[in-house]
């Protein structure tokens, strides 16, 4: 039994994911090379190894003819004779051959073959490895930047962090282990080509799948995600168990788990909204923190018309826009927004058939105005802003109240009555 052969085998097979079939099959071409070397052809070399004991046996095998012509290929019949008195005219000959016997050159070149196979095998096995994690997060250690790219070590490779996929702002310390999403594997001369990425919004889905234990085994599903790297996120979640809040699970305990991804990310906000199939409420979610009176929206055209108190507009569309653009990009409408005195001056609540304004009852006092078409229902939201200032009311509900005055005219509210005016 070839010990020693055999144990190498065993350690590439363990180390370097190399079956040790394949490599047995380097070992027989790498004879085969030999021989060609050594005897200058090898179409008629045989190679037998036997895989539980690794014992290998090098045979040619010669045809017996009268008068020998090939050396090589050919066996005169008194030779074959004294081998074995069975041999006649046109049998074939297994004659062993001294492995042992061949030259440096060729020695060296059997080396070089098996050698090759190896590393062929390695970056195989590596690249079969990581085309597996395409798509997925993985965990590096920053090793240097390569002028405005950055070069991490994930192990057995490297994987490059171009400039286009790192967030804007972010710098990063040799030996500073980062989590980065795979974004593409390619299969180089030289081993994997690893693409990788901070920005794709496919990250933030991934960190949440493994800090949240319920989006990874499919309770809460993740069903929209739309980010601006280094700013703001906004991901939209869903419940498959009626006993499940998604929101909470992926909030966690005193915002433990929202607030370990946010640190992954350097501080990038996460606004995390329930998903609903109805396009009104589902835009209604997305433009949150901001309060909506009414969403219409057409499914077909895939657009939204939202008006908002006065005082939410700035919120609902964000600083620069961000809010409203990444409630876009979440829901797939085009939204437009407008305030509630912008859409009384353009006509929008009678374009919409919403009934609007404000009738007086028998006390004195006004109640919301806003209505909607049966028609509209699924497709429409109602509500006011969460705060206004003490003794001021929104444009449209009368003048506001003297909290000192010891009498109440007709254009007074009395404070008893204020919630009914506009809710918290």
């Amino acid at each position: 039994m070839n010990k020693e052969l055999l144990e190498a085998l065993e350690i590439l097979e363990k180390e370097k994911n190399i079956s040790k079939t394949v490599m047995l099959e380097a070992i027989e071409n790498s004879l085969i090379t030999a021989c060609k070397n050594h005897f200058g052809k090898a179409d008629n070399i045989k190679v037998n190894i036997n895989p539980d004991t690794c014992d290998f046996a090098v045979l040619a095998e010669k045809e017996v003819v009268e008068q020998v012509e090939d050396p090589l290929l050919q066996i005169s019949l008194s030779e074959a004779k004294m081998m074995a008195p069975r041999y006649d005219i046109g049998d074939i000959v297994q004659i062993p051959v001294e492995s042992k016997s061949f030259g440096r050159i060729a020695t060296q070149n059997a080396k070089n073959v098996i050698l090759q196979k190896i590393r062929e095998e390695e970056r195989k096995s590596l690249y079969e490895g990581w085309y597996s994690k395409e798509k997925d997060i993985v965990q590096g250690v920053v090793q240097r930047y390569l002028k405005r790219n950055v070069s991490i070590n994930l192990g057995k490779v490297d994987a490059i962090l171009n400039e286009s996929e790192q967030v804007k702002g972010e710098i990063f310390q040799p030996t500073e282990r980062i989590k980065v999403y795979v974004l593409e594997v390619k299969d180089t001369p030289k081993g994997p080509r690893i693409s990788v990425s901070r920005t794709h919004p496919d990250l933030v889905k991934r960190l949440f799948e493994l800090e949240v234990a319920e989006v990874r085994d499919g309770t809460v599903e993740i069903k929209s995600i739309a980010r601006e790297a280094g700013s703001r996120t906004k991901i939209a979640v869903k419940s498959n168990d009626p006993n499940v809040d998604p929101v909470g699970a992926c909030v966690g305990l005193n915002g433990a788990r929202v607030n370990a991804i946010v640190s992954e990310l350097r501080g990038e906000k996460i606004d995390i909204i329930n998903w609903d199939d109805t396009p009104a409420y589902l835009i209604e979610n997305a433009l949150s923190p901001a309060k909506v009176i009414c969403v219409v929206a057409d499914e077909e055209a895939r657009e939204a018309q939202v008006i908002v108190p006065d005082n939410q507009l700035s919120l609902a569309i964000g600083k620069e826009g961000q809010n409203a653009r990444l409630s876009a990009k979440l829901t797939g409408f085009k939204i437009d927004i407008k305030s509630e005195t912008q859409a009384k001056e353009l006509g929008l609540f009678e374009k919409m058939e919403i009934q609007y304004g404000a009738e007086e009852d028998s006390f004195g006092n006004y109640e919301s105005g806003y209505g909607y078409e049966e028609n509209y229902g699924e497709n429409y939201q109602d509500g006011y802003g969460d705060s206004y200032e003490e003794g001021e009311f929104q444009e449209g509900y009368g003048e506001p109240y003297e909290e000192d005055s010891g009498t109440l005219d007709q254009n007074d509210y009395q404070k008893d009555y204020q919630d009914d005016i506009i809710p918290e």
